[in-house]
């Protein structure tokens, strides 16, 4: 087990820079999640704490040594690929034992460990199987068996479910969620998919253009975003933005949205915001949940307003609704019964209690 330290990484393809200076310090048993659009430098990252990728400035340490000369066979770390990486002609047990051979451990162990992981991860009956016979499924859990059996500092997950369909995708982040809490090895993980980096991971890098944008918990990131690309990357339905601005209307601020539309703000966020410049250019960042349907008795903090709706997406246990405002589409969630229809009117309400307020030019949530 080991803590892994990136200290001002860079990686340089001629005059690209796939990767801008990072530093990023990863605990030791914990589940850190790289995620971004392609592009933004993650599995760059990636390969670089493999010892796949050389770097081109900069310190990677694992275990509190710098290992950035060091062979990848040398670094005691184990990677599983986004394509399982198996030989053909190999049995799961061979495939599994394969490190643990060429470094020449005792039979008797090399299968006291292929055992442990056949059991862990649900294929002892497929130990004598060749990889043509196992569904992408299985041939995951033998990668990651493969892995596991080498008992490394740390684990390393390039992608590896985005070759599974929808369902399968579901039952192995649970898997992978499962192992970790019995091994507790130091895992980076690699993904494109917001919904695996939230479900996963005990922190979340969220990365553009071969920078980190923010670090936190899901729930930080889903919450507090410190920037339009975060607010907007994390979540599904992604998070609305609309043109606003802030005005003080009889002692009390107001959000401006459109001529016939202004919000009052709760207290609590009137005092946020109040020393943002009035008639500056400003987004509100609303998530489709604080987006729904006008009920009785409102709370403090909700707005109730009139829209025309668009276009409805019925999803069995809510709707999607979709309209527009302040020259935007607008992305809500009602309840089933909330009677939406394509082309009609509905009373909807804001919760201003969960509003984000953005700088339109910087980006940076305020």
């Amino acid at each position: 087990m080991a803590e892994v330290n990136l200290r001002k990484i860079v990686k340089r393809y001629d005059d690209v820079e796939a990767v801008r200076g990072i530093d990023l310090d990863i605990a030791d048993h914990e589940f850190v999640v790289l995620v971004g659009p392609s592009g933004c430098g993650k599995s760059t990252t990636l390969r670089m704490i493999a010892g796949l990728e050389d770097i081109t400035d900069g310190d990677i340490m694992i275990g509190g040594d710098i290992v950035n000369d060091v062979p990848p066979k040398d670094r005691d770390i184990a990677m599983v690929f986004q394509n399982y990486a198996l030989y053909p002609h190999m049995t799961v047990a061979e495939n599994m034992s394969f490190g643990l051979r060429l470094k020449r451990y005792p039979k008797a162990e090399i299968k006291t460990r292929i055992d442990e992981a056949a059991r862990m991860l649900d294929i002892v009956e497929l130990i004598d199987r060749k990889p043509k016979q196992l569904s992408g499924g299985q041939r995951q859990r033998v990668a990651m068996g493969r892995a596991i059996v080498r008992n490394p500092k740390v684990f390393l997950f390039d992608e590896p479910l985005s070759n599974l369909d929808a369902k399968l995708r579901v039952q192995m982040r649970i898997e992978i969620k499962k192992v970790h809490q019995k091994v507790r090895t130091t895992t980076v993980y690699v993904t494109h998919d917001q919904v695996e980096a939230m479900t996963l991971a005990d922190r979340v890098v969220v990365m553009n253009k071969g920078r980190i944008e923010q670090i936190g918990t899901p729930q930080e990131l889903y919450h507090k975003p410190a920037t339009r690309f975060v607010a907007g990357f994390i979540g599904s339905p992604a998070m609305n933005f609309l043109p606003c601005q802030l005005e003080e209307n009889a002692g009390k601020m107001h959000i401006r949205l459109t001529e016939r539309i202004a919000f009052p703000l709760p207290p609590d966020r009137a005092a946020r915001y109040q020393n943002a410049k009035q008639g500056e250019k400003l987004l509100l960042g609303l998530r489709p949940e604080h987006i729904t349907e006008a009920k009785g008795h409102a709370e403090p903090g909700i707005e109730a307003f009139d829209a025309l709706l668009d276009v409805t997406e019925p999803m069995g246990m809510e709707t999607l609704i979709y309209f527009a405002l302040a020259g935007k589409q607008v992305c809500g969630r009602v309840n089933p019964n909330a009677c939406a229809h394509d082309g009609e009117p509905l009373r909807l309400a804001v919760d201003l209690n969960n509003m984000h307020l953005l700088n339109e030019v910087t980006g940076a949530v305020i």
